[in-house]
């Protein structure tokens, strides 16, 4: 999950991705810094984008943003996480990369260059925004960013309620000897949270981050709220169909041209 935005404790100005997670963040052994999972992302928001720049919601450490600048698209940021900001600051390229601070749901990027092409959310971090208000009011922030005909893109996966037991709402899915990780639904608030257990020399520590988990007709409505329209869904970035077996999703709205 990239840094998250909004709705944090208050006790820590970072959220639920302050140093202690900025520091283990870039895990080069994840699947999602390989090159399969970075590349045809970049891909996809690079052609979007073209020739006008790119808008990042939660853009945490650069796994998505440095890359996508390296081809030549111009870059901006939105994260509430200092350490994680601080941790792409030190990368190669990123301090080419404007940033602003605060809550992606509300703030505004503080650039003079005019509207953005294309604004993204990464590998569920929608989700990061506790409140259906408060994703309401992404998508509206999106959209004063966008130019006409610009687009919003989102890439976050399906609820797995369908692996629910009867008369159960965890749902496990990580175990080792040391390390033990679920998620825990309310089906009735479509709220949720990944819960990790972990054991160090001896010593255990718990964590818990809490989401909202959204249905892609949920979303399309956020963006007919914001004068947006869906233009295209997909199971993932190399466009492949979107089904009732997909386990996640690959959205475009639009902001319709002017005239």
């Amino acid at each position: 999950m990239t840094a998250s935005s909004a709705e944090h404790d208050d006790d820590d100005d970072d959220g639920y991705f302050g140093e202690p997670v900025a520091a283990r963040y870039d895990d080069s052994s994840s699947e999602m810094f390989t090159p399969g999972a970075i590349e045809p992302a970049v891909d996809f928001l690079a052609g979007l984008a073209g020739k006008g720049r790119a808008l990042e919601l939660g853009i945490g450490t650069g796994r998505i943003a440095l890359p996508l600048a390296r081809r030549g698209v111009e870059v901006h940021g939105i994260d509430v996480s200092r350490a994680m900001v601080a941790r792409m600051r030190a990368k190669e390229g990123g301090d080419a990369i404007g940033v602003t601070i605060g809550d992606f749901s509300t703030t505004r990027a503080e650039t003079a260059d005019g509207d953005f092409s294309v604004g993204y959310l990464v590998f569920n971090t929608i989700m990061n925004l506790t409140s259906q208000e408060a994703q309401v009011a992404c998508f509206r922030n999106v959209a004063a960013h966008l130019g006409p005909g610009g687009t919003f893109v989102i890439e976050v996966g399906l609820p797995k309620l369908r692996s629910l037991p009867p008369d159960q709402n965890i749902v496990p899915f990580h175990a080792s000897p040391t390390r033990w990780a679920f998620d825990v639904y309310d089906v009735a608030t479509q709220a949720t949270s990944s819960n990790y257990v972990e054991v160090v020399d001896g010593r255990g520590s718990y964590r818990s981050i809490p989401f909202r988990y959204v249905w892609p007709s949920e979303l399309d409505l956020m963006a007919q709220l914001a004068g947006m329209r869906l233009r295209e869904r997909w199971e993932g970035w190399t466009r492949e169909p979107f089904t009732s077996e997909s386990t996640k999703h690959v959205s475009v709205w639009e902001k319709p041209p002017t005239g």
